[in-house]
């Protein structure tokens, strides 16, 4: 749908346009000068919880990260908004108080937003960030023998498509929330600290759709570890009840040809890489000889890190069991 646009505006016209329609990542980049960049960026979506602070919350978190998955940090945001005319007063205040408390909890000043009436919620926010150009990440920066490193487990779709089908225990939603409403600010700080070059996040297209994007923006093969995947600890069974969103089909049917898998991964499990997060972690690709001390920061810090693989010469996605 967006192909057309390219025709409309082209790169070598926009030599200040850092990143735009050109590139996969996860927001525009705008130079200011040579030491600092604009990062732009929007994002909103339907609950995905029914508690409304939550929703919102989650939906706040879910758009600073892309300014953190560039290497940014934000420091404004805007409120996107469209909200059923009959929803009660407190449900709506409710959801943008989530949202602000997290934005003020990411040191970014909230300055207003659009806000207008549909028949079903939708919120999110416009982040703007600064980046040093110098440092940016981007899905294009993997070099062979990256490892690749996640901050946040999988499982989010699997956790809110069986509480939309009153199938979820409170007890696995609550550790479902707690991380989708956990900030990416550490680990896209500490991307920026150890010179990293190559990061996403892990939303809406999966661990194996954004892993892609990597690794055909990078001109390289992603070898992962299933062993080495964090998961919630109620994901596989979500997943054996088959509580899969439609968005994880929709992935496995456009990203499965690129990846091949250890035939001893049975359809769960397989299907699981394809579960679309909301608010997931980063995806960051760490060099060998920085990967010790990386880990070692993360532990000082106590922000969650795992080694799920590595980049190889190659192309596509080869998954190991």
């Amino acid at each position: 749908m967006l192909r057309p646009l390219g025709e409309v505006f082209q790169p070598e016209k926009y030599p200040d346009l850092l990143v735009g329609l050109a590139s996969p990542d996860d927001a525009a980049v705008w130079r200011l000068d040579d030491d600092r960049a604009l990062v732009a960026t929007a994002d909103f979506f339907t609950p995905v919880v029914d508690d409304p602070y939550d929703y919102g919350a989650i939906a706040a978190a879910n758009s600073l990260s892309d300014v953190y998955a560039m290497g940014g940090m934000p420091f404004l945001a805007l409120n996107l908004a469209a909200l059923p005319a009959d929803l009660p007063a407190e449900i709506s205040a409710e959801i943008f108080r989530g949202g602000a408390e997290m934005v003020r909890r990411a040191g970014v000043v909230l300055a207003g937003g659009h806000t207008i009436q549909d028949k079903e919620p939708k919120f999110g926010l416009v982040a703007l960030g600064f980046v040093d150009p110098r440092r940016m990440l981007s899905k294009g920066g993997l070099k062979p023998g990256d490892r690749l490193v996640m901050t946040k487990p999988l499982g989010f779709g699997l956790v809110t498509t069986a509480l939309k089908r009153d199938q979820v225990q409170p007890a696995d939603l609550a550790e479902a929330v707690q991380w989708m409403k956990r900030l990416n600010d550490r680990a896209g700080q500490m991307a920026v600290d150890f010179g990293l070059k190559a990061g996403t996040d892990i939303t809406g297209f999966s661990l194996l759709g954004h892993g892609w994007e990597m690794a055909a923006a990078s001109g390289l093969g992603l070898n992962i570890d299933y062993n080495a995947i964090p998961f919630l600890s109620s994901a596989r069974s979500y997943g054996e009840q088959w509580t899969f969103p439609g968005g994880a089909l929709d992935n496995h049917a456009y990203f499965s040809e690129y990846v091949t898998f250890d035939p001893r991964l049975d359809e769960v499990a397989r299907m699981m890489l394809f579960d679309p997060q909301t608010s997931g972690g980063l995806l960051l690709g760490v060099p060998p000889e920085r990967l010790d001390s990386f880990l070692e920061k993360a532990g000082e810090l106590e922000q969650p890190v795992w080694v799920v693989g590595e980049a190889v010469e190659g192309e596509g996605i080869e998954v190991g069991g």
